[in-house]
């Protein structure tokens, strides 16, 4: 597996620095290498790349717009690399496979790309799977309908297992199996574990992509329940009910979802 990878950076010197740690790791291919924000953004959208490592402070467009400006196409996997630790929790937010800091260590390094061929197979191996289920689909339905079972374990691993989280000045990294429920608040999500809560600025819409659909529902327009942490359904009046979760909480669940509770009901 070849790591399409492009480096950005406005220091020349600072590339070929990168670039030499590099070259110890016969997978990375360096496609492309830009000085400024802009012609990253023309770069990334024209090669299409795996990997982007990526400088913060920079003229016109920095690290940061550079994400911003890449929002309507796939992104490829980040990774920040800077002189200011302060910048840490802004790269967290934006997602960022890991942040580095310069010089580059290159034990660090060589974390940072196990983590990245490690999400780019766990990628690849989905939409090996999809283009498999797709023309089986249209020349073999009948052994399509075996695969579906088979894809199960591949196909979740699209979805996070951990979430970073920015509260109180803190990163944290919640595991999602521990999440109850989500709920909504503008463009704020209050993410709920059964003993802390935490807020997150996302929108219910970008949340949802991020979590697994077959344990993750909506119950409510604004509200999503972990389905794993449900241990009881209790019948409410005009068709609503209640969702009682391991911890004791409950959840109200609107009559134009109702259909989740039919998953609860053998």
């Amino acid at each position: 597996m070849t790591i399409r990878t492009i480096l950005v950076d406005d220091e020349p010197l600072a590339i070929q620095g990168l670039e030499l740690r590099l070259q110890t790791h016969e997978d990375v291919e360096i496609i492309d290498k830009c000085q400024n924000g802009r012609e990253a953004i023309r770069a990334i959208k024209t090669h299409k790349p795996d990997l982007v490592f990526l400088d913060i402070q920079m003229p016109g467009f920095d690290g940061f717009s550079v994400v911003q400006g890449l929002m309507e196409v796939e992104p490829p996997l980040f990774v920040f690399v800077t002189a200011y630790s302060d910048h840490a929790i802004r790269a967290f937010e934006a997602n960022a496979m890991d942040y580095l800091m310069k010089p580059v260590d290159e034990a660090r390094l060589a974390d940072t790309l196990e983590r990245v061929r490690q999400r780019l197979t766990e990628k690849r191996g989905v939409e090996e799977v999809e283009k498999l289920k797709e023309v089986l689909a249209e020349v073999a339905p009948d052994a399509a309908e075996e695969h579906l079972s088979s894809d199960t374990e591949v196909a979740s691993n699209r979805y996070e297992k951990l979430i970073n989280i920015k509260d109180r000045g803190q990163i944290f990294r919640v595991d999602v199996d521990t999440i109850e429920v989500v709920e909504a608040a503008g463009d704020y999500m209050c993410i709920k574990t059964a003993d802390n809560t935490l807020v997150l600025r996302e929108t219910m819409k970008d949340l949802e992509k991020r979590l697994d659909p077959r344990r993750f529902q909506r119950v409510h327009r604004s509200t999503i329940v972990n389905l794993d942490q449900v241990k009881q359904v209790k019948p409410h009046t005009n068709g609503e009910c209640f969702l009682v979760l391991d911890s004791g909480s409950q959840v109200k669940v609107s009559r134009s979802y109702r259909d989740v509770v039919a998953r609860f009901v053998h």
